[in-house]
């Protein structure tokens, strides 16, 4: 069973909820999630999350193995400070930047990954995705048995960091995006299996199909936001 995670506090204000339409560049976004950070921190601003696109581009995580980047001139590469290794971002991929006070309502770095989990396996639920978590393999993963018997993809990545126990950075969503991008990179570090999406699965799902299905289950895993 979901559970969300306890607010200390009944007075402290619901996360402010953002889409952006247009995809935004990942140094923008790195901008504004640095200084969302510290305002959070420093009480001068409520959480936040925040859905967009990126332009197509590779981000190297704070374990990232330069052997993993295999075609460095095809896509921008930046040094993106969160946890994991390569990963990519682009058009038809819902990128959720997850901006919480950890330490207003649970101060467990674990506990919010495993929460975060828990909101893509959900959403996912909703369009007849069983989405399903494997050890030593961060994300989540989808079963292929048209590929073989043991044959997984992943579809969706998970990647954080923590500042003054506010994060930032959080998790993308592989709804529609151009799969042989993923090709210029190791994602994830991980050879031995693919990459797909809702569209690769036979789904048809609208980037604001995808939207209110993550707000939902924000809702019920991790609390109310803004407009609640």
């Amino acid at each position: 069973m979901v559970k969300p995670l306890p607010l200390s506090s009944a007075t402290q204000p619901a996360p402010e909820w953002r889409i952006s339409d247009t995809p935004v560049p990942y140094e923008v976004a790195l901008r504004e999630m640095e200084e969302r950070v510290a305002a959070i921190a420093e009480g001068r601003a409520p959480e936040l999350v925040w859905l967009l696109e990126h332009p197509p581009l590779y981000t190297a995580g704070t374990s990232a193995d330069e052997a993993d980047l295999i075609d460095p001139e095809r896509f921008p590469v930046y040094r993106a400070g969160r946890g994991g290794q390569y990963t990519y971002h682009g058009p038809g991929q819902r990128v959720a930047y997850v901006m919480l006070d950890l330490k207003r309502r649970k101060p467990d770095v674990r506990a919010f990954v495993q929460d975060l989990e828990a909101w893509l396996i959900a959403t996912l639920a909703e369009f007849n995705v069983k989405g399903e978590l494997r050890e030593g393999r961060v994300g989540v993963w989808v079963r292929r048995p048209e590929k073989g018997f043991t044959a997984e993809d992943k579809i969706a990545a998970i990647g954080v960091r923590i500042r003054k126990w506010v994060t930032f950075h959080g998790v993308s969503l592989n709804v529609d995006p151009d799969l042989d991008h993923f090709t210029g990179i190791v994602p994830c570090g991980i050879s031995q299996h693919g990459v797909t999406s809702l569209t690769d699965l036979g789904i048809t799902a609208s980037m604001a199909d995808v939207d209110i299905a993550l707000k939902r289950n924000f809702r019920r895993i991790f609390g109310p936001q803004e407009g609640d």
